[in-house]
């Protein structure tokens, strides 16, 4: 069992590695208009609760995650931002004596409602994990379309989808001539970008960030950071980080963590310039964490 405190990297499966299940019962959400960008959809979390068996890891937080702005995770390791961002896609519930309680809505969906499909809610908020896990038997191409084939996207429509994936993660003129050669082969920033490729084929409304840069060097993690500010234009972006400046790059809102209880979320510079708790403050000034 995976300790309480689980700021634990473990590679839980992503959206596009969920295997196929019941048909979905939860509706997508219809986005106002015709673009994207103008339907965003929103993080609501009400009185969420997280336990790893009796541990109390979550304690009874209030979030909200605006639409097409990217909501930025910092505090100490074991503050429980991975958890939070595990338990809005209900990836939590998957270790062994994990639970939570307690409202995740995805506007007026709540994902952990009666009823509601796990498969389809992992479909609609899509996840990216700190290391990069690209398939190792797969090539560039099937690596972004293993979530497609797995909701029953048609072989006609399929490569199309692929191809639109990576052109929208910045990756299509670095792999268009080798689509078929192992996905594992590519350098640490392009798996990366690949996985996320494959994350938003399978077109969620929402995409979870966990630390999705701390294995990338700063050549990479500034192609991520600007892939992150583009994405946000289409999807609602949750980002878990221990980098300060990462967060105050990327981030339209920040909300400081400790010991399992949300201290603090407000704009990103009011964070780091005119926090309301003495904690935060001392934690963006480094004086401990």
């Amino acid at each position: 069992m995976i300790p309480p405190d689980t700021e634990s990297k473990e590679q839980t499966v992503s959206t596009a590695d969920q295997p196929a299940g019941q048909q979905a019962s939860v509706s997508q959400p219809t986005p106002a208009g015709d673009e994207r960008a103008q339907g965003g959809h929103s993080i609501i979390c009400k009185d969420l609760n997280a336990y790893y068996g009796q541990f109390h890891s979550i304690k009874g937080i209030d979030f909200v995650c605006p639409a097409n702005e990217v909501t930025a995770l910092i505090g100490p390791s074991g503050s429980g931002k991975s958890t939070v961002v595990r338990c809005i896609n209900r990836m939590h519930e998957e270790i062994p004596g994990a639970r939570a309680e307690g409202s995740v809505k995805l506007d007026d969906l709540d994902v952990y409602g009666a009823g509601v499909d796990v498969t389809s809610v992992r479909r609609l908020i899509g996840m990216v994990f700190q290391k990069p896990n690209p398939f190792p038997t797969m090539s560039i191409f099937d690596n972004v379309a293993a979530g497609l084939r797995l909701t029953g996207t048609r072989s006609d429509n399929l490569r199309e989808r692929v191809h639109r994936a990576l052109r929208a993660v910045g990756l299509w003129g670095e792999v268009k001539n080798r689509l078929n050669a192992p996905g594992i082969g590519l350098s640490g920033g392009q798996q990366q970008r690949l996985c996320i490729a494959r994350t938003v084929a399978v077109e969620p409304e929402v995409i979870l960030m966990d630390e999705p840069c701390s294995a990338l060097d700063p050549v990479a993690t500034l192609k991520i950071e600007e892939l992150i500010d583009e994405l946000k234009e289409r999807y609602t972006i949750v980002i878990v980080t221990h980098n300060m400046q990462q967060a105050a790059r990327v981030a339209n809102s920040t909300a400081f963590m400790l010991d399992g209880e949300l201290i603090e979320h407000a704009p990103t510079n009011d964070i780091f310039t005119n926090p309301k708790d003495e904690r935060t403050e001392r934690y963006v000034t480094g004086k401990f964490g």
